[in-house]
């Protein structure tokens, strides 16, 4: 009876933080991604693992202006290379911000499913980057100035004063030019 009673224990503990199966060296080679997906195991964002692991993504730092001119200023980028393998490319420019927000970059990322994003895929991604930096954001700790802290302190706003029949990021996306072009978003 004992040893059933144990067991029992041991299989509710893993149903109860199906998160901590994931071993967040299966999604990259790269200690710094790796530090950010043990924030993310951490903060027990099982979704972000659920969406990963559904896609089999591997996640990397790249130099995006090598892919496109275009793309030197994108934080991120999610797709597949040749093989179809999914990949998360994370702009190489970043590698040394601090893991809480790469963090951020990979949930956004692990949201893009769709071959062709969409209005709702995009504002997902875009609400689920935003609560992850309310999340993980540290009090007191000292972040960069630079445009990847700004996008996400901008985005926990937009989240933070959206309202039920108000949703401020969906609105900024529907609004901005880029999103505009690349979800064919017709003007009203």
């Amino acid at each position: 009876m004992k040893k059933f009673t144990i067991v029992l224990l041991c299989l509710v503990s893993f149903s109860l933080t199906p998160v901590s199966a994931y071993n967040v060296n299966n999604f990259t080679d790269d200690f710094a991604v790796s530090d950010a997906l043990t924030v993310l195991k951490a903060a027990s964002e099982n979704q972000v693992f659920d969406n990963l692991e559904e896609n089999s993504v591997k996640i990397v730092f790249y130099d995006l202006s090598a892919l496109s001119y275009s793309y030197k200023d994108h934080f991120a980028i999610s797709g597949c290379n040749n093989m179809g393998d999914r990949y998360i490319l994370i702009n190489s420019k970043y590698r040394n911000v601090p893991k809480e927000e790469i963090a951020c970059l990979i949930a956004h990322e692990s949201c893009h499913k769709a071959k062709v994003a969409t209005i709702e895929e995009e504002t997902l991604a875009t609400e689920t980057e935003a609560k992850c930096w309310i999340q993980l954001k540290q009090q007191g700790k000292a972040y960069p100035n630079n445009d990847l802290t700004r996008r996400l302190d901008s985005l926990a706003y937009l989240y933070e004063t959206s309202s039920v029949t108000k949703n401020n990021i969906q609105e900024r996306i529907v609004n901005s030019p880029f999103y505009r072009e690349q979800l064919a978003i017709k003007p009203e």
